[in-house]
């Protein structure tokens, strides 16, 4: 079993699409947070053993989508424990504009592994930010704090943009890879 999950919601299945290339890239365990909010009971066991927990929403009007921040409410009761204190925590989120205020959300989710005294993964990836830079490239967005993903809102699936989805897999893979660290001290 993996000792890193992938916890996320998705409304439309494209932060699901993006999730699937995170857990990808870090051997990950997905754990979807269903259309009420709620994981299954036996995930709960899941992510307090977990060594990484990455969390994965959209960015709906500004922050995380309401499924995702009941998810966030119910930590509480891992928060009064201490239960998530020093695991390793990374988060993605996908909006339909190229900025849609996806910053808003990644820093909220940054927040929220903060207050569980978790220790936070950026994206360590530059960005692609020249004239000859496209959807293709890695980190085509410019994200730092976390992974960055553009859906067109009238875009299937399937069209999530390559780039993005290849930084998913490689933002995963990171988090993976600081985590196996920290657990090897």
């Amino acid at each position: 079993m993996s000792d890193v999950f992938v916890v996320y919601h998705s409304g439309y299945g494209h932060t699901r699409k993006v999730a699937e290339h995170v857990a990808q890239g870090a051997n990950a365990t997905l754990i979807a947070i269903d259309e009420n909010g709620n994981i299954p009971e036996d995930a709960w066991d899941k992510l307090n053993t977990a060594k990484a927990i990455i969390f994965g929403a959209p960015t709906y009007m500004g922050n995380a989508s309401w499924q995702f921040k009941k998810f966030a409410d119910a930590t509480s009761k891992v928060w009064f424990t201490r239960g998530w204190e020093n695991k390793i925590f990374g988060g993605f989120t996908n909006s339909a504009s190229l900025n849609g205020d996806k910053a808003v959300t990644l820093e909220w989710l940054n927040t929220l592994a903060s207050q569980h005294g978790g220790i936070w993964v950026s994206l360590g990836l530059p960005p692609a930010n020249t004239k000859a830079a496209k959807r293709t490239d890695i980190n085509n967005l410019g994200g730092s704090v976390g992974l960055l993903v553009q859906s067109p809102a009238d875009a299937s699936t399937d069209e999530i943009p390559q780039g993005d989805l290849d930084t998913a897999i490689l933002y995963g893979k990171r988090v993976a890879e600081v985590a196996s660290r920290f657990s090897a001290a």
